[in-house]
């Protein structure tokens, strides 16, 4: 960067009576802050309004109540952020929830709500730079974002309690936030229930207390967390606490299903999983790990919400499947740590987690990664493409399957040496960070010294079957 100013310059003139110097003009006066409001979306070409524009989270400091019987949600939430422009004001997500009370900084501001949007007018302006905090005091009886493509997300009102999940949104259906996975934040929970209701939520588990017959639980995840992550489970569990590593272990099963039943199994091979993942992907990121099962039939998928995937019963009703653990643990390193910086890149996210299955089916003394690749090529739709699979086929069997195909044929193609080394830095280097496709292929290309531009685009954007490597 050049940066100007000005200079005085002293002129000594030999032989005059006097130095002679000029005068130093006056600095100028800093440009006026130029106001104007944060967009209303992140601007991600799938879903141009995710999220909202202007400001970076750091964090969301949670203190909610919940009523099972009436299904009614309360409480604030604190918000610390950085402006990225001048802001006369901003959007926060927030669907299905009444704002109460909304200030920045102490100060009283405007909320109204414009959809699923709450548009915060500060009394005065935010300057780029400017480090500000959003308290917003909320309520009402949240509930779920419907999308017919890919699958309903939000708050789910169960027999016992709640649910709160979903993907490629659900934060929105429970707390004012930037919900876009390129705003990570850190994330604290403090949820007051009726006394015999389990809480189970992201990250390090804190004290809980009772009073009047209500307790308080408390998590939080202090790495930065992409908002869809973030979850919230409520009702009657087992929970099975311990440590791991030195880190807080916390898996749990609701009690309508055997205590010793598959789930309960499954879940308690979470360690062993994780230490054969960090074997090929590097340390563990997180400072928490477990996993929690529920038993809703509007849930059908597991997610690897941070710290704490959540699974859907159906996983384990053919028996134990430590398959579906290593999916969504490996997405702590592919998808939570490491996340996407758009959702037309998610095969990172799910072509290394389904990657994971093959290699933990190897390491299982089943199917070997390559008999496994071998399969899903001799029968893939090649016209279905991971690379940009557009926003209906967000989950479909090309961002899985072929994305996995394609991690297994870079690995053949860089070899073994290059490709653990890839891995191992990609996750390392990108550690609490967001990412590209772009940055893949270029790091990629750096650790091999190959040229992987044809590669790329036959495996990640051609409609034609691949040659085999």
């Amino acid at each position: 960067m050049k940066r100007r100013g000005w200079l005085a310059l002293v002129l000594v003139l030999t032989g005059c009576s006097a130095d002679r110097t000029e005068p130093t003009p006056p600095p100028s006066p800093s440009a006026a802050p130029s106001f104007a409001p944060g967009s209303e979306g992140a601007g991600d070409p799938y879903f141009p309004k995710y999220g909202n524009g202007g400001y970076d989270v750091a964090g969301y400091d949670l203190d909610l109540r919940y009523e099972p019987g009436t299904g009614r949600l309360s409480g604030t939430a604190t918000i610390t952020a950085t402006a990225t422009q001048d802001l006369s004001r901003f959007n926060l997500d927030l669907a299905k929830l009444k704002a109460e009370q909304v200030t920045v900084d102490g100060a009283a501001a405007t909320g109204t709500a414009e959809g699923n949007e709450l548009v915060v007018t500060p009394a005065t302006g935010i300057t780029t730079g400017q480090r500000f905090t959003v308290v917003v005091r909320y309520a009402g009886v949240p509930g779920l974002l419907e999308n017919k493509t890919l699958g309903n997300g939000g708050w789910m009102r169960t027999p016992d309690g709640a649910i709160a999940l979903g993907q490629p949104e659900s934060a929105s259906t429970w707390y004012p936030v930037n919900d876009h996975p390129s705003d990570k934040a850190t994330f604290a929970l403090a949820m007051t229930v009726p006394d015999g209701v389990e809480v189970l939520s992201n990250g390090v588990p804190g004290e809980r207390e009772t009073v009047d017959d209500w307790t308080t639980w408390r998590w939080s995840e202090s790495s930065p967390m992409a908002s869809y992550l973030s979850t919230v489970v409520i009702g009657q569990y087992r929970i099975t606490t311990g440590t791991h590593n030195g880190k807080p272990m916390v898996t749990a099963v609701p009690e309508s299903m055997p205590a010793d039943g598959p789930a309960a199994r499954s879940l308690a091979r979470t360690g062993e999983i994780t230490d054969f993942l960090a074997g090929h992907f590097g340390p563990y990121p997180f400072d928490a790990n477990g996993g929690v099962v529920v038993d809703a039939e509007q849930i059908r998928y597991a997610l690897e919400t941070q710290a704490r995937p959540v699974y859907g019963n159906t996983f384990f009703a053919g028996g134990v499947n430590p398959s579906v653990v290593a999916h969504e643990l490996a997405h702590q390193w592919f998808g939570d740590s490491v996340a996407l910086t758009r959702w037309q890149d998610i095969w990172l996210n799910e072509g290394f987690a389904t990657y994971a299955e093959w290699l933990f089916s190897e390491h299982e003394g089943e199917a070997s990664a390559q008999k496994l690749f071998d399969r899903a090529y001799a029968g893939f739709d090649w016209t279905e493409i991971p690379g940009d699979p557009t926003p209906s086929r967000l989950f479909g069997a090309a961002v899985y399957t072929r994305g996995a195909m394609t991690v297994h044929a870079l690995r053949r193609t860089i070899g073994d040496e290059a490709f653990a080394k890839l891995v191992k830095s990609w996750t390392s280097e990108h550690r609490n960070g967001n990412v590209t496709t772009a940055e893949f292929i270029a790091a990629a290309e750096e650790t091999s010294g190959k040229d992987l531009d044809g590669f790329f685009q036959d495996w990640l954007y051609g409609t034609e079957k691949p040659p085999v490597p």
